[in-house]
């Protein structure tokens, strides 16, 4: 164990360890399959990060996140995003009373978890509103700042495969999430077991198991978690590969990306080999567990060319290139 972890720092991360597990538990009662998702979007929470959940209709993106949400014992509200959505739908408006006096009307984005369904169904106008938040923590309306209660997470959810009447989310918007959570169909054995829960039986409920406080203090048990100057040194040198023409850059990342990644990801590389750390039983992250987060923090960051596009390289493939 390290010095710089204090006794109730150990006692905490094995609290965070116990708690997490039996979320899983929990979690299964709902939702069946998708352990990799749920523990990407846990392990996002854990850090005070947000997640971009890609999948298609019908695998349950929303009763996850609902579900998770109890868990937590965390407020949460849901926003559709539409074409005709505003910003003011998403953060809140002046509204004139009765006194003729303008009072701030919070909007849905004032909450634990924000769940943005669909987000590239919005223009990049309404899409921004959620820039500030995901970053500063806080919204401004009519030059006004108003803080956001923590712990605050967005995860958007994105449809793949349905392209017309979309708005790509801008580089800027897709940097502000740590993790690109990839949501695939269930096995035969899976999908055998959710037609029979949905359609045999009342769906069961789930139990809470955090508080708002706990997630609070373990989003700052993680800052004070060590890494090793090797393994910080590893994850700037994978990030900074991903930038082409420069000194570093391999001939491959010349080839086929058009921007690598910026500095957001080294430190979510950081914090997320950390919590990867915590949850496989280790107190201090090693260059397997920035490996092990790698895909997930980069894939929607790389922007690739239009070579790329015409040989069908895949940002998997890429990535496993700088690996």
């Amino acid at each position: 164990m390290n010095k710089e972890i204090g006794k109730d720092d150990i006692v905490l991360v094995q609290d965070l360890v116990s708690k997490y597990q039996e979320t899983t538990s929990q979690l299964s009662r709902i939702i069946v399959g998708q352990d990799q998702a749920i523990m990407q979007i846990l392990s996002t929470m854990f850090v005070g990060g947000h997640s971009l959940l890609i999948g298609v209709p019908g695998l349950a993106k929303t009763l996850l996140v609902n579900t998770i949400s109890k868990i937590l014992g965390l407020r949460f509200n849901r926003v559709q995003f539409t074409p005709d959505l505003m910003p003011s739908d998403i953060i809140g408006n002046d509204i004139l009373n009765e006194n003729r006096e303008f009072k701030f009307i919070k909007g849905p984005i004032f909450c634990n978890i924000l769940l943005a369904d669909e987000i590239n169904r919005t223009p990049p106008k309404t899409q921004s509103a959620l820039l500030e938040a995901m970053e500063e923590k806080s919204v401004t309306v009519s030059g006004k700042t108003y803080n956001l209660t923590p712990p605050f997470c967005v995860l958007a959810t994105q449809n793949p495969i349905e392209q017309e009447g979309t708005y790509p989310l801008p580089e800027a918007q897709l940097d502000r999430f740590m993790y690109s959570v990839f949501l695939d169909y269930p096995t035969l054995e899976e999908e055998i077991s959710i037609v029979k829960k949905t359609t045999l039986s009342k769906m069961g409920d789930v139990e809470q198991v955090f508080s708002e406080n706990d997630l609070v203090s373990y989003q700052n048990l993680i800052l004070k978690i060590p890494a090793n100057d090797n393994v910080i040194k590893y994850a700037v040198e994978l990030v900074q590969k991903t930038r082409p023409n420069r000194s570093n850059s391999s001939e491959y990342i010349n080839k086929y990306i058009n921007f690598g990644a910026g500095p957001r990801a080294s430190q979510y590389l950081i914090l997320g080999a950390k919590i990867n750390a915590i949850l496989s039983g280790k107190f201090s992250p090693d260059i397997e567990d920035v490996q092990r987060v790698s895909s997930w923090v980069l894939a929607h960051r790389l922007v690739k060319n239009y070579k790329a596009e015409a040989e069908g390289v895949q940002v998997n493939d890429i990535i496993k290139n700088l690996l």
